[in-house]
C-alpha cells in the first residue's frame, strides 16, 4: 500500500524551519553563493526580469549564530562561500517567506469575497509576445541560453493555448539553424560551442514549432556523432566537450535521442545503472552518484529513465515518499531540496515527478494508486501559483518579491498544466482551480512540451533509419 499524503497546507500549522541561502541556476539546479562585500547580498543577474531592479540585502541582518552577530556571519559568508551552502542555519528566511505568503493570502480572502483565483492570460501572452521579439540589455547575460529563450517561451505560448505566426516560427528556425554546430548539437548562440542543454531547448523548441521546416534544421547524423563524442565509459554523458558530468546530460541526451529517432543500446549502454546509482539515502537523485537528491536532477534522472524504460532500477517507495515531501506544509508550492525556500520553478521540476512515478507504479500494479488525482496536493500548487508566483505586469516568478523571468514563467505554467490534468484518453481528470479559463493545455511530463507535439515529431522522425556512424565515429 502507498500512502496518499493529505492536503500539505490545509492541515498542518505553520512550522519555521531552518534554511540556508540557495541561488537557482538556469536548470533549478544550487549555485554556491558568490562572495559579496559586506553588508550586502549578490544576486546573480539572470534572476533579473528586464527593467526590473533587486534590493540588495544582508539576509543575516539582526541574526546570531554561534555567537556571532549578523554583520559579521556575512564577513565570515563573504571570505568562505562554501560553507554558506553547508552549515550554516538561516532561521529568519523561511520565516520571513512564511510571512509575505501569508501576507499575500489574507489579502486575497479579504477582498476577493468570490474566492476565485484567475490567471492573468492576457497579460502573460504580451509579455511572452515581446520577449520573443526583442529583449532589453539586461538579458545580455543570457547570451548562451538563447535556444532556452525560444524554448522558455514558446512553451508557454503552446500552455496558453496561443498560435505562434507563421512568420515567427519561420524566423525562430532559421535562428536556431545558426546556433546548430557543424560538429552536431547546438550552441547556446550562433557561432558558439555546442552544449547538450542548449540542444536539449532547441530540439524541444523546433518539436514545438513542429513544422517540416522545423525538423528539417536538426542534422540527425551530426547529432548522433555529438552524443557518442560526450557518453563516458560508465555509461553518463558530458555537458559539452571537456565539460562536466551529471545526471541533466543523461536527460537531455535521452530526450533529444527519442524524440529524433536516433536512440540506440549502443548509445545508451551502462547510461541507466549510472542514473540508478545517483539515487541516494534521501529517496532522489543527486546529481553524480553519492551528492544530495535535488528536484532538478531527480527529475531529469527519472524521466531519463521513463525513456530507457528502465525506471525500475530505482526504489521507487523511496522516491516517492521523498518527492512529496517536497511540497511545502504551508505555501503549497515545491522546494528543490530538503530544509530549502519554496520556488516557483520546482512546481514542474518536483510536481512533474508525480506522474512519473504514479506511472511506474501502476506497471507494477499497485492497488492503492488513485485513478483520478495525483499524489501531491493539486490544489495547494495550483493556489501558490496563481496567488503568489503572478507578475502584475506578466509572466511568472519565484516567490512573491522576486521578479519574474521566462525561465519561471515556463516552469511555473508547466507545474500549473501538471496539477490541473490527471491521466489521459479515458483516464483523464481535469482539476482546475478557480475559473475554467485557468485551465491550460496539458503537458507532456517526460518532455514537458504538448503531448501532441511530442507524437507528431516521434511519428515524422520515425519515417527515417538510424543514421549510421562512420567507424571512427563509433569508436569515439
Amino acid at each position: 500500500m502507498i500512502p496518499i499524503p493529505v492536503s500539505p497546507r490545509s492541515y498542518c500549522p505553520r512550522t519555521p524551519c531552518e534554511n540556508s541561502p540557495t541561488v537557482t541556476s538556469v536548470l533549478g539546479g544550487p549555485a554556491v553563493l558568490p562572495p559579496a562585500s559586506h553588508g550586502s547580498f549578490h544576486v546573480p543577474q539572470n534572476q533579473l526580469g528586464e527593467d526590473e531592479a533587486v534590493n540588495q540585502i544582508n539576509p543575516w541582518d539582526g541574526v546570531e549564530v554561534a555567537g556571532l552577530s549578523g554583520d559579521h556571519v556575512w564577513d565570515v559568508c563573504s571570505l568562505f562561500p562554501e560553507l554558506t551552502t553547508v552549515f550554516i542555519p538561516i532561521f529568519p528566511y523561511k520565516s520571513k517567506v512564511e510571512d509575505i505568503v501569508q501576507e499575500v493570502y489574507d489579502a486575497y480572502k479579504t477582498n476577493h469575497h468570490s474566492s476565485q483565483y484567475v490567471l492573468q492570460r492576457e497579460k502573460h501572452f504580451h509579455y511572452l509576445k515581446r520577449g520573443l521579439r526583442q529583449l532589453t540589455e539586461a538579458y545580455e547575460c543570457l547570451d548562451a541560453s538563447r535556444p532556452w529563450l525560444c524554448y522558455w517561451i514558446l512553451h508557454s505560448l503552446e500552455l496558453l493555448d496561443e498560435p505562434i505566426p507563421d512568420s515567427m516560427a519561420s524566423d525562430v528556425c532559421q535562428f536556431l539553424r545558426r546556433c546548430q554546430s557543424p560538429q552536431g548539437g547546438f550552441g547556446g548562440g550562433p557561432g558558439q560551442h555546442p552544449h547538450l542543454a542548449p540542444t536539449y531547448a532547441a530540439v524541444n523548441a523546433l518539436c514545438i514549432i513542429g513544422t517540416e521546416e522545423a525538423f528539417g534544421v536538426i542534422d540527425r547524423k551530426k547529432l548522433l556523432e555529438y552524443l557518442h563524442s560526450l557518453k563516458q565509459p560508465d555509461g553518463s554523458f558530458l555537458m559539452h566537450v571537456g565539460g562536466e558530468v551529471d545526471v541533466r546530460s543523461a536527460y537531455c541526451a535521452a530526450s533529444v535521442a527519442s524524440l529524433t529517432n536516433i536512440l540506440t543500446p549502443t548509445l545508451f549502454a551502462g547510461t541507466a545503472e549510472w542514473i540508478a546509482r545517483c539515487q541516494n539515502w534521501e529517496g532522489g537523485i543527486g546529481g553524480v552518484p553519492g551528492m544530495e537528491a535535488h528536484g532538478g536532477y531527480t527529475f531529469c534522472g527519472v524521466a531519463a529513465l521513463v525513456i530507457l524504460k528502465q525506471e525500475h532500477l530505482l526504489n521507487l517507495r523511496s522516491l516517492l515518499h521523498w518527492v512529496t515531501g517536497r511540497q511545502m506544509r504551508f505555501e503549497g508550492g515545491f522546494q528543490g531540496r530538503c530544509n530549502k525556500l519554496v520556488d516557483g520553478c520546482y512546481s514542474f521540476w518536483q510536481a512533474g515527478l508525480l506522474p512519473l512515478l504514479h506511472r511506474a507504479l501502476h506497471a507494477r500494479g499497485d492497488p492503492a494508486l488513485s485513478m483520478a488525482h495525483w499524489m501531491f496536493d493539486q490544489l495547494a500548487l495550483q493556489e501558490y501559483i496563481l496567488l503568489c508566483c503572478q507578475c502584475p505586469a506578466g509572466g511568472l516568478l519565484d516567490k512573491p518579491g522576486k521578479s519574474r523571468d521566462f525561465y519561471h514563467t515556463c516552469y511555473c505554467l508547466s507545474g500549473l498544466a501538471i496539477a490541473q490534468h490527471f491521466g489521459s484518453g479515458d483516464l483523464h481528470n481535469e482539476v482546475v482551480l478557480g475559473i475554467p479559463e485557468n485551465c491550460l493545455q496539458a503537458t507532456h511530463p517526460v518532455y514537458n512540451i504538448a503531448p501532441e507535439k511530442v507524437a507528431r515529431a516521434v511519428m515524422h522522425f520515425l519515417q527515417y533509419p538510424v543514421p549510421s556512424l562512420d567507424p571512427a565515429s563509433a569508436a569515439e
